[in-house]
């Protein structure tokens, strides 16, 4: 059982993003480009200073209400001030910016072809089938659990219980892999065990040792990659 975003995919380049939601737009970029990119590469780590109870993931209205308080919190809070038009853009092509892991699709090849069933849980509020599509994910993915689609975030038991049902398989026999000491590692409490990998710069994600602990041969070449 995988996370998502930041253990199967990265955010992205922020300059790059910033600078084509500006050509877009035509809107201005802001003054101190580091800071905002800085800002905006660690955006969803921000979001527990104005969402706490994770309200954005429960919904796609959520999810841009708290995006847009982000923005006014980064103006408030860290002297970054991004263009409300900008900002909206940012917003519309940011799923746009998520790429897999150069080793994520090396890995869930490897995990299927040695005949392990393999889900996603995902703390996220918008759809992301066109993602998962548009990266080849789906292919490897027996289960998607949503919290947007079954009304509980992680470290919520609910979210996890879901996958080990779609998985149709005992907590002891599962793993759970993701990147958060909190909302991953709520897992532990259903008696799966979990891998927590800190986050990394870079193409590479490590994610060859979940091979290791699976005991399932990794094949770095499973899918031929850029």
């Amino acid at each position: 059982m995988f996370d998502f975003h930041t253990t199967l995919v990265d955010g992205g380049d922020p300059h790059e993003w910033l600078a084509l939601a500006g050509a877009t737009t035509g809107a201005p970029l802001p003054i101190h480009l580091d800071a905002a990119a800085h800002f905006l590469h660690n955006v969803w780590e921000h979001a527990g200073d104005v969402d706490p109870d994770s309200s954005r993931d429960l919904s796609p209205a959520d999810h841009r209400r708290v995006f847009d308080e982000l923005m006014a919190h980064a103006r408030e809070a860290e002297g970054v001030d991004i263009d409300p038009a900008l900002a909206a853009e940012l917003y519309r092509i940011m799923p746009e910016q998520w790429h897999p892991y150069a080793d994520a699709l090396p890995v869930l090849r490897s995990l299927r072809a040695a005949g392990l069933r393999i889900a996603l849980i995902s703390n996220v509020g918008i759809e992301v089938a066109h993602i998962l599509d548009r990266t080849g994910l789906a292919e490897f993915l027996d289960a998607v659990v949503l919290s947007c689609h079954v009304g509980a975030v992680k470290p919520d038991p609910v979210i996890f219980e879901r996958a080990l049902a779609d998985l149709r398989v005992e907590p002891r026999h599962a793993l759970m892999v993701g990147d958060s000491q909190v909302a991953d590692a709520g897992a532990v409490g259903c008696g799966v065990r979990t891998l927590l990998l800190p986050r990394t710069q870079g193409r590479i994600r490590g994610l060859d040792i979940v091979c290791r602990v699976a005991g399932v041969a990794y094949d770095p070449d499973a899918v031929p990659g850029p």
